[in-house]
């Protein structure tokens, strides 16, 4: 995914709860649903970060070069910069870009 693409705030804002109650008609449920995306952004991002780390990595190199590598530090300062993970999955939320569906809701129908 290219977080780069993404226009979320960088920062947290305060949000409208009826804004999160129009998708799903209740708050908790878009709440979770939220969580939920936001822990997959989560480990999709760190899951990136760690394979860029591991181009660098050497097991012949003392301490301080190990600290000196600037690659790594430019890397690591973008990921730093980029939004967090609840804001890109409320950014796509808000964007129609989050497929769900509750089961529990549609057994009760079907029945």
């Amino acid at each position: 995914m290219d977080y780069k693409k993404i226009k979320a705030e960088s920062s947290t804002v305060p949000r409208d709860l009826n804004d999160l109650e129009d998708q799903t008609g209740n708050v908790y449920e878009t709440v979770m649903i939220l969580a939920k995306r936001s822990n997959q952004i989560s480990s999709e991002m760190k899951e990136e970060l760690n394979q860029k780390l591991q181009e660098f990595a050497s097991y012949t190199d003392n301490l301080e070069e190990v600290f000196e590598n600037r690659e790594q530090i430019e890397i690591s300062k973008y990921y730093e910069r980029l939004p967090k993970p609840t804001l890109i999955a409320f950014e796509e939320l808000k964007q129609g870009q989050i497929y769900h569906r509750n089961p529990a809701k549609e057994n009760r129908k079907g029945l």
